[in-house]
């Protein structure tokens, strides 16, 4: 695999221009064997692509979803588009359970703090969830709390307060999908707690990233939902900075926030991959799933 922060694409790229600005003074017989190269890069680049495996750290599979697809049914899936690891929090948290129940080696549950959508705005004051939260965290079957929603001014309420505390106590990840003015608050109010960043802010730029992922050995992100990652199936430039820099501090996922998003999942890996391959190949592996394997453990 060639480094060098392009992969072999860029480096398919760099021989194709090459190429075309040299044909007039190149044989038919080097024409012919530089062409043959190229198609050799470009089979192995799609067989590596195939191959790099996945561990997706946004998956939900909450109450919609199961009249739709069965437990068995969201594994195929799983399979079809190489995910070999899924991070599932549901709304409710029985969802996660029967696939966890499902495949206990594969999914890595986090206790999302909804028992329905309508806790979405009012969790962060409800004692009752706050007693929902404790009562099934004696599961002790969690790597973390989440995917919640927060603003900046509800990041001090009490069952925010009371879920920190559980955190730092049990070594549980907040999974918190937030601006980041609220993730740099949660980072300093709770400085014990871990956080995995959803969907990098959702609109965050890359050096907006990079600056808190500096200041804060706590964050980590994962980046569902950013299609500006590759727009066009390009890696951006900026981003390619931030993951050279911070190799070990980026996952990929999905977002199953809606029962459609299901189908949408293997083209969506099929994507990731793409630009993943345009990563130098321990990089790519480390966000594609070695960093999640080594925060939530193997199977």
């Amino acid at each position: 695999m060639l480094r060098g922060g392009c992969g072999i694409w860029g480096a398919i790229t760099v021989a194709w221009v090459c190429l075309n600005e040299a044909r007039g003074s190149l044989s038919m017989a080097w024409r012919v064997g530089v062409y043959g190269v190229i198609l050799s890069w470009l089979l192995l680049a799609t067989v590596q692509a195939q191959e790099l495996p996945i561990f997706d750290a946004h998956i939900h599979y909450s109450r919609p979803d199961w009249q739709v697809f069965t437990p068995e049914r969201v594994l195929a899936i799983l399979d079809r588009a190489g995910v070999q690891r899924a991070l599932v929090s549901s709304t409710p948290d029985d969802g996660t359970l029967q696939l966890y129940a499902a495949a206990p080696q594969r999914i890595v549950p986090f206790l999302r703090p909804y028992r329905t959508q309508e806790d979405m705005g009012s969790w962060p004051t409800d004692p009752a969830v706050q007693a929902y939260v404790e009562e099934r965290l004696k599961r002790g079957i969690y790597k973390g709390i989440g995917e919640f929603h927060l603003s900046a001014t509800q990041a001090e309420a009490p069952t925010v307060r009371r879920c920190a505390e559980l955190a730092a106590q049990q070594r549980l990840f907040f999974h918190a999908h937030v601006d980041d003015v609220t993730v740099a608050k949660l980072l300093r109010l709770y400085p014990q707690v871990r956080i995995l960043w959803a969907h990098a802010g959702m609109s965050a730029p890359a050096t907006t990233v990079g600056r808190l992922l500096e200041q804060s050995a706590n964050l980590w992100v994962e980046l569902s939902m950013r299609f500006d990652v590759a727009s066009g199936g390009r890696l951006d430039p900026a981003w390619q900075t931030v993951f050279l820099k911070y190799p070990d501090r980026f996952m990929v996922g999905t977002d199953t926030w809606i029962t459609s998003r299901w189908d949408d999942l293997v083209p969506g890996m099929q994507s990731v991959r793409g630009w993943l391959n345009q990563l130098p190949r321990d990089v790519a592996e480390r966000i594609a799933y070695r960093n999640a394997e080594r925060l939530f453990g193997n199977p």
